[in-house]
C-alpha cells in the first residue's frame, strides 16, 4: 500500500496563486490578508488537505503550542468527562485545542502522565490532582507554564484553582436529613483522602454535632481502597446493629454502589443522598448534592487562558456553588428506625 506525502506550505501557495509567506500569514495573522485571499488559500489547503504544523510554529518562537493539556482520573467518572467536555468547548472558542491523559485514578500515574504532557510544550496544564503532592510541576510553572488544578487544590505548587463549596454542600444534606426526623446518618465515601473528601467529611460532621451528635465513627466508612466493592461496604454498614436510617454518599460511584445494597436488600426505608448528580439519577429518582461540571471545566479552560495571556500575578481560587436537588431517595423519614 502506498502512501502519499503531505502537502507542503508551498504546494498551498502555488495552488492559490500566492507566495508561501501570504499562506503563513492566514494561519498566523489573518487579519493582515484580504478576505479573498483568505478564502482562497484555506479552498487550497482543504483540497491539498494540508495541515499547518502548530507544534513546530510553537518551537519555532521559543513558547508553547496553542494547545492545553488534560490530566483526570478516568473516563468511566461522568465527573470528568463533563469538566473535560466543558473546557473543551471553551479552548475551541478560543482557538487552542485539548490533550487528554488520564491517571486511572493512582498517585503514580499522575506526574508520569504530566510529564508526557509537558514533554509535548503544552501552554498549560489543567489537571485534577491524585497525588498528596503537585511540587513536581513547580519547577515547569517557574519556566512559564501555567497550572490550574480543578475539583482540588495542588499541594506545594503555585496554582490556580477551581472548586466546589464542598463543605457547604454535605453540611446542607445532613442538615436536611436531621429535620427529617433521622438521627443515625452515615457518611461513606471511598477515597477520603483527597481534599475535597475532608471538606465534605467536616461539613457532614459539623451539622451532626450541633444536633448534638458528637461521635459519628460508627456510621462512617471513609476509605482509600481502589479495591472495596461500593455495594459491599453500604450493604455491611447497614447490616451493623446500630444501622444508620440515612446515607450521604461521597461521590457519584458510592451512590450506585448503595442503590445496588437497597435494592439487593427491598430497603425501601433508608433515605440516601450522593454527592455529584449522573445521568440516570433523575430517572430512578435519587436525591443528590448538584452542581455544574461543564462551568466548572469552563471556568478552568479560562483561568489557563488568563494566565498564559499574563502569568504574572497573584494566584486565585474560584469556588463554585454546590445545591440540593430532591427526587426522592433523600426525603424519606426515618419510619419509626431512628
Amino acid at each position: 500500500m502506498s502512501v502519499q506525502q503531505r502537502a507542503t506550505l508551498a504546494d498551498v501557495a502555488a495552488l492559490a496563486g500566492v507566495s508561501p509567506k501570504t499562506v503563513s500569514r492566514v494561519f498566523n495573522q489573518r487579519d493582515l490578508v484580504g478576505p479573498e485571499t483568505v478564502e482562497r488559500v484555506l479552498a487550497s489547503a482543504k483540497r491539498l488537505r494540508f495541515r499547518p504544523n502548530t507544534l513546530a510554529r510553537g518551537l519555532r518562537r521559543g513558547g508553547g503550542t496553542n494547545t492545553v493539556g488534560l490530566i483526570v482520573g478516568e473516563l468511566g467518572n461522568p465527573f470528568y468527562y463533563k469538566v473535560a467536555s466543558g473546557i473543551e468547548r471553551e479552548l475551541a472558542a478560543r482557538g487552542y485545542g485539548l490533550v487528554l491523559a488520564t491517571t486511572d485514578d493512582t498517585v503514580e500515574g499522575e506526574e508520569r502522565v504530566a510529564d508526557a504532557l509537558l514533554g509535548q510544550r503544552i501552554s498549560a496544564l489543567i489537571i485534577i490532582p491524585v497525588s498528596d503532592d503537585q511540587g513536581y510541576l513547580e519547577g515547569e510553572r517557574q519556566l512559564g507554564t501555567p497550572v490550574v488544578a480543578v475539583d482540588r487544590p495542588a499541594r506545594n505548587l503555585v496554582a490556580d484553582s477551581v472548586v466546589l463549596d464542598n463543605r457547604s454542600g454535605a453540611y446542607d444534606a445532613t442538615k436536611r436529613l436531621l429535620t427529617l426526623g433521622h438521627r443515625r446518618i452515615a457518611y461513606v465515601c471511598n477515597p477520603a483522602s483527597i481534599s475535597s473528601q475532608a471538606e465534605r467529611i467536616a461539613g457532614y460532621r459539623a451539622a451532626m454535632t450541633e444536633a448534638g451528635i458528637a461521635d459519628t465513627s460508627a456510621w462512617e466508612r471513609l476509605l482509600d481502597d481502589r479495591d472495596a466493592k461500593p455495594a459491599a461496604v453500604v450493604r455491611d454498614l447497614l447490616a451493623a446493629p446500630d444501622a444508620p436510617t440515612a446515607v450521604i454518599c461521597g461521590n457519584n460511584r458510592m451512590t450506585i454502589g448503595a442503590l445496588r445494597a437497597l435494592r439487593e436488600a427491598a430497603d425501601e426505608r433508608t433515605a440516601i443522598i450522593g454527592f455529584d448528580d449522573f445521568d440516570t439519577a433523575d430517572v430512578i429518582g435519587v436525591s443528590v448534592i448538584s452542581y455544574d461540571p461543564l462551568e466548572m471545566g469552563r471556568r478552568a479552560a479560562q483561568v489557563a487562558l488568563e494566565r498564559i495571556g499574563d502569568p504574572t500575578g497573584f494566584t486565585r481560587q474560584l469556588v463554585l456553588p454546590t445545591w440540593i436537588i430532591e427526587r426522592g431517595t433523600g426525603e424519606r423519614p426515618p419510619k419509626g428506625r431512628a
